[in-house]
């Protein structure tokens, strides 16, 4: 009887132990493929959408309001073929990577909203106060040579944000980029590529001067891996960066209210 029992005693903990498992794989699974479809989401649909993916008027994709879609099978086809009569376009997205931003928008709307910490008036001052604008452009005021960061707040999350203070190289937009030429002279320019193609590129130097090369005239060009921004990583106390964060979130398009 004893033998009995403890053979099933233990046989009951090898089928918790494989349930357990396969339960933490599960999780693991769900959540990179919330973090695919988050990526591809704020990469291809939040300039129209918003970071919150209410941008559009009756469309609250993070609340699960939507005009034409009721299933996630009707999303993946909208995101894919696009609506027609409407600003919808279709995408070259894969079935793969449409359900990935489907579950993504899933996610959204089973998190609860919460409002962000931080004083963004505060933020503000953290934000001009640490040289912000030497390189950034808010609104009329700061500089070109660094993505304009007016609507920001409409286009990145509060945990994007403080990513890209904290590792501003970690993820670099495609819009953010920084070319680097070299003259036949031997005069390096760096600045943000605005636009190249197989015989030019533009981009605005350290000077905001738009500056526009013919390829064949240089010696080396290219992309430059890394990012020209600094990590203010330590620098910051913690409640200068929430300030800072709650500051950016807020910088949005007329009638786009804060979180």
């Amino acid at each position: 009887m004893r033998s009995t029992s403890a053979g099933r005693l233990a046989l009951t903990g090898l089928l918790l132990l494989a349930w357990v498992t396969a339960a933490s794989l599960a999780a693991q699974h769900e959540s990179t493929e919330i973090e695919q479809g988050q990526k591809l989401f704020l990469a291809n649909c939040a300039p129209c959408h918003g970071v919150e993916g209410d941008a559009i008027f009756g469309v609250d994709l993070a609340h699960n309001e939507f005009r034409h879609a009721t299933t996630d099978s009707d999303l993946i086809r909208i995101i894919r073929t696009g609506i027609q009569g409407t600003d919808m376009p279709p995408s070259n997205f894969s079935v793969e990577q449409a359900a990935t931003i489907v579950a993504f928008l899933r996610s959204l709307a089973s998190t609860p909203p919460t409002s962000i910490p931080g004083d963004a008036v505060r933020g503000r001052t953290v934000f001009e106060s640490k040289g912000c604008l030497t390189c950034h452009r808010v609104a009329n005021t700061g500089s070109r040579t660094g993505p304009d960061l007016s609507d920001i707040g409409h286009l990145r999350r509060a945990e994007e944000l403080q990513k890209s203070i904290e590792d501003p190289g970690a993820e670099i937009q495609p819009p953010n980029r920084t070319y680097r030429v070299v003259t036949r002279d031997g005069v390096t320019i760096t600045g943000r590529l605005l636009n190249h193609d197989t015989h030019s590129v533009q981009l605005i130097d350290s000077n905001e001067h738009l500056r526009s090369f013919a390829k064949s005239n240089l010696r080396e060009y290219g992309l430059v891996n890394a990012s020209p921004m600094p990590s203010y990583r330590g620098k910051l106390t913690g409640d200068e960066m929430v300030d800072l964060v709650k500051y950016l979130v807020s910088l949005r398009p007329p009638n786009k209210a804060t979180p």
